[in-house]
């Protein structure tokens, strides 16, 4: 079969993001299985295997901002061609979406139930989430998509129950992690370094919590649940939030101080994987979760909420812990469990075993797999 020419949409990339990491390390390994691409975006980091189209319109605000790239995009894709374009934001004019980001009708559900009635107000006035849901809305009635990756089972039950999209156009594929950089023998390098620049005590039990977005994944949950820990664990928080600050003086009225450390963004998130014990994650709403597949391939156990894609990963007790979003005394009871040292041992060579097989390659793979069957229907039947 010849070459796959593929555009990929994506319209930004911080190193800071999850997603946008885990996007730029599947080009590189679309490009080593031999699939010619060309992102369409806004910026991206430079590297080698792939070309750009930009698309940078000026914006105010960010209605303006996703209405002005979708519309550069699908101007700009008119005078190309390629055999598909997959687009992991919310464009119509694709043939394949990555549903990366969830269903947004399901997010802003989630989101009112912990809003009080002003909250729910600004949420149902704000004309950017009227936006997006028509866009939403847009792209999943389009006749040209012809597949969507859904990133777990959760996300596919979700555009289901929403969108009432045809089961034969969603494909679940779970996302890979580098396993090699991320892996358990992080820890020999940066447990210790790592430990002492934040001044946590060598064998004090660390939980890490990683993300930016506080609110939405359940920073203020976990800290009400450290507060009904003993006193000698820690948890050390990366990422970026305009919360920050609030956040660090609700710990200190929680009686939490000299206790959690806030490194803020940090782009090479491997050192705080290997000082930790575990990972806490317990989520509002998260389609799948990359930092909990990173912290398992460390050899991390995590303990995630229901409304997280990657708790489909999770085998209660042997490789980490499911918790309600809300429910800081059930994440409080799963924390409480990982303090002992045996179980910490035993759930992180298990974590790592069940996400060692969900390697880039293999997720790249399921990716060509999938556009082969869409572009040579019977080849592939045969």
């Amino acid at each position: 079969m010849k070459k796959i020419e593929l555009a990929l949409i994506r319209q930004r990339y911080t190193p800071f993001g999850g997603a946008e990491r885990l996007v730029s390390s599947a080009i590189q390994a679309l490009s080593a299985e031999g699939a010619s691409l060309t992102v369409v975006t806004r910026r991206w980091e430079t590297g080698e295997g792939h070309d750009h189209l930009i698309c940078n319109p000026p914006y105010l605000g960010s209605l303006w901002r996703d209405w002005g790239f979708a519309r550069c995009v699908c101007g700009i894709l008119k005078k190309h061609s390629f055999d598909l374009v997959q687009s992991h934001e919310r464009i119509a004019c694709c043939d394949v979406f990555r549903a990366g980001d969830g269903v947004h009708r399901e997010w802003l559900a989630q989101r009112r139930n912990v809003l009080g009635p002003l909250g729910r107000l600004r949420l149902a006035l704000n004309p950017y989430h009227h936006y997006v849901l028509a866009a939403e809305k847009k792209l999943f009635a389009s006749p040209r998509l012809k597949a969507v990756i859904c990133i777990s089972r959760m996300v596919k039950e979700d555009i289901q129950r929403h969108y009432g999209v045809p089961d034969d156009k969603l494909h679940i594929i779970y996302n890979g992690v580098d396993t090699t950089h991320f892996h358990p023998t992080l820890a020999e390098s940066h447990r210790q370094p790592t430990r002492a620049i934040y001044d946590i005590p060598p064998e004090a039990p660390l939980f890490l919590f990683v993300g930016s977005g506080f609110q939405r994944k359940g920073l203020a949950v976990v800290l009400r649940a450290l507060a009904q820990l003993p006193e000698s664990p820690h948890l050390l928080v990366v990422g970026k939030d305009k919360q920050t600050k609030a956040l660090i003086r609700a710990a200190e009225r929680l009686g939490l101080t000299g206790r959690v450390h806030f490194a803020g963004g940090q782009e090479d998130v491997r050192p705080f994987y290997g000082a930790a014990d575990a990972l806490v994650f317990p989520t509002l709403y998260e389609p799948f979760g990359n930092v909990a597949l990173e912290a398992m391939a460390c050899g991390l156990p995590v303990v995630t909420s229901s409304k997280s894609g990657a708790a489909e990963l999770i085998r209660e007790g042997e490789n980490g812990f499911i918790c309600d979003p809300l429910d800081h005394q059930q994440l409080a009871a799963a924390m409480t469990k990982l303090l002992s040292p045996a179980l910490r041992q035993s759930a992180g060579l298990a974590a790592r075993a069940t996400v060692a097989p969900m390697t880039l390659e293999a997720m790249s793979a399921q990716w060509l797999a999938l556009y082969r069957q869409l572009l040579y229907p019977l080849a592939v039947r045969v």
